[in-house]
């Protein structure tokens, strides 16, 4: 059994969602500011996120009966029979409580007991993570069966990630963080949007209006490349205005694996073979959160 949570938790993931972490982390590091105890809880805190939205999207999807025949990604766990509904809906409650305790510690060691006001947004925002990771496929007003899963996932995955965590650290923002958070959370919407690329029928035929069905494959197809080059363009700014050595370029390397499926959606003609696809635009985000958190710290 404990395999079969393991799939649900869809492992796969996780290195994308700590992509925007990494990156706050090493430009809080370029400007002097780190604590490995703040990096390790962030990194677990943003783990527990993902976990439960993989959990909940299983659920949210298997009980709508959206994960059907029809789907063309692998089997979910509620989908094959292997959990119940309420296996699951219990596993999803049990890890939230779990990712909110290691939340709370993260906010009270980086802000102590005194900050309130650091304290009070945080833990608001904490709440809001778990309830955005829960609400996107599950209850009668789920917002990934209205197109405002593209949305979400720039919010959190790019914006909170990056500049909550960089936050966490230096106790302030700069607007210009904000550049690489957008890069983050473009890359981000375009793991979703190759994932809603793939299940179109499928989500068409069960309601799931995500912005693919809403818009179309070919339409899609575009939307793709403006994410892709507006992550790069967004990274190449803040290298820019930053520039200091050749080491901020070092994130360019990550843009090769990330041309290479540019032009595999290019040609692509059947959306069941961008399946491959989600993978590696996942790893290529990691990879660019790295190269491009590295090459910042060596340039400071």
């Amino acid at each position: 059994m404990f395999k079969v949570y393991v799939k649900a938790a869809r492992l796969r993931t996780l290195p994308l969602s700590v992509s925007g972490i990494i990156v706050g982390s090493f430009l809080a590091a370029s400007h002097g500011y780190f604590n490995w105890l703040i990096c390790a809880l962030a990194l677990l805190t943003t783990v527990g996120f993902q976990i439960i939205s993989n959990f909940a999207n299983d659920y949210g999807d298997g009980v709508k009966g959206t994960d059907n025949l029809d789907r063309i990604g692998p089997k979910r766990a509620i989908q094959s029979g292997e959990i119940s509904p309420e296996q699951l809906l219990r596993t999803i409650k049990i890890t939230s409580a779990i990712t909110l305790v290691i939340a709370i510690l993260l906010i009270y060691i980086a802000f102590g007991k005194d900050d309130f006001v650091n304290l009070l947004v945080f833990f608001v925002l904490g709440i809001a993570s778990i309830t955005a990771a829960v609400k996107y496929t599950m209850g009668k007003k789920a917002y990934g069966y209205s197109g405002f899963g593209d949305f979400f996932v720039f919010l959190f995955f790019g914006l909170l990630s990056v500049c909550g965590s960089y936050y966490l650290f230096t106790k302030q923002l700069d607007f210009t963080i904000f550049l690489p958070a957008f890069s983050i959370g473009f890359l981000s919407i375009g793991v979703l949007n190759l994932n809603n690329m793939r299940d179109s029928v499928s989500d068409a035929k069960s309601g799931k209006n995500t912005i693919v069905v809403k818009i179309g494959v070919a339409y899609a197809k575009y939307y793709h490349y403006y994410l892709l080059i507006a992550s790069f363009l967004f990274a190449a700014a803040y290298s820019f205005i930053f520039f200091k050595s050749w080491h901020q370029m070092l994130f360019l390397l990550a843009y090769i694996p990330i041309g290479k499926h540019f032009l595999v959606v290019v040609r692509n003609k059947r959306p069941i073979l961008l399946d491959p696809e989600l993978k590696k635009l996942a790893i290529s985000t990691f990879l660019f959160a790295l190269l491009f958190g590295l090459g910042s710290f060596l340039a400071s």
